[in-house]
C-alpha cells in the first residue's frame, strides 16, 4: 500500500512537467527477481527503469563510445573488460589453473546482462587467483577503493564518453530535470562510489544545468 500512495503523491507532484509513464505501476507478477518497480519511487524520485526510456543511463544499454581510441558497446562492457587480461604476458593470463570464457575484446562489445555474466566469471577468477585489482592501458589499480580512485575515474570519464556520443542519453538525462534518480535495482547497502551510478548522472546533470 505504502508504494501505492508514493506513487499517487508523485503522479501529483510530477503532472505536466515529466512523462506519467514514467512511474505506470508494473504488476507485482511481472517482476523481475532484482528489479525495483517504477511504483517504488518515492514523492520527487523516479526509478532508473529499463521498462521504459530511462533506461538508457543504465550502464547496461546499448550506448556505443569511443575512449582513448577504443570502442565499447556499453558503460558494462567497458567495466567488465577492465577485469580480463590485456595480453598473453598478463598475469591473469599466465595463472594456472585459470580458463578465461571471453577475451577483454570480446567483452568490450557485450552489452546489459552478457556483460555482467561475463564480469562474474572474471571476478570468480580474480578470487581464485586472490588478486583485488584490474588493469586499463597496462596500469593495476584496485578494483574495490573505498575511495574515489583511478578506476571510480575512469568509470565516470566512460559515463561522459556516452553522453557526449549519444545525443539521446543527454536529452533523457536533462529531460529528469531536478527529480533523484533511483537504481531499478537493489544496490549493496555499502556500495562503493562507482556502483552508485544514479549520483554520479545526477552530478553531470548539475553541471549541464549550470552550462
Amino acid at each position: 500500500m505504502r508504494w501505492l500512495i508514493g506513487a499517487a503523491v508523485c503522479q501529483v507532484v510530477i503532472a505536466g512537467t515529466y512523462p506519467a509513464h514514467w512511474w505506470t505501476p508494473v504488476p507485482q507478477d511481472q517482476r523481475a527477481s532484482w528489479e525495483i518497480l517504477p511504483q517504488a519511487a518515492g514523492p520527487g524520485e523516479v526509478i532508473v527503469s529499463k521498462r521504459n526510456e530511462l533506461g538508457i543511463l543504465s550502464n547496461f544499454a546499448a550506448t556505443p563510445f569511443t575512449f582513448r581510441g577504443k570502442r565499447y558497446a556499453s558503460v558494462e562492457g567497458f567495466w567488465q573488460m577492465m577485469l580480463y587480461p590485456e595480453g598473453p604476458r598478463d598475469a591473469r593470463a599466465l595463472a594456472r589453473g585459470i580458463a578465461w570464457a571471453h577475451t577483454r575484446d570480446e567483452v568490450a562489445r557485450m552489452t546489459a546482462f552478457e556483460a555482467k555474466d561475463a564480469g562474474t566469471l572474471g571476478e570468480a577468477n580474480m578470487r581464485k587467483m586472490g588478486i583485488d585489482w584490474v588493469t586499463f592501458e597496462g596500469r593495476r589499480m584496485p578494483y574495490r577503493s573505498k575511495g574515489k580512485g583511478e578506476h571510480y575515474r575512469l568509470i565516470v570519464a566512460a559515463m561522459r564518453a556516452k553522453l557526449a556520443q549519444n545525443p539521446r542519453v543527454r536529452e533523457i538525462l536533462i529531460k529528469t530535470g531536478r527529480l533523484v534518480l533511483r537504481a531499478d535495482h537493489v544496490e549493496e547497502a555499502d556500495a562503493l562510489a562507482e556502483w552508485r551510478y544514479c549520483e554520479i548522472w545526477m552530478a553531470i546533470r548539475r553541471e549541464l544545468r549550470r552550462d
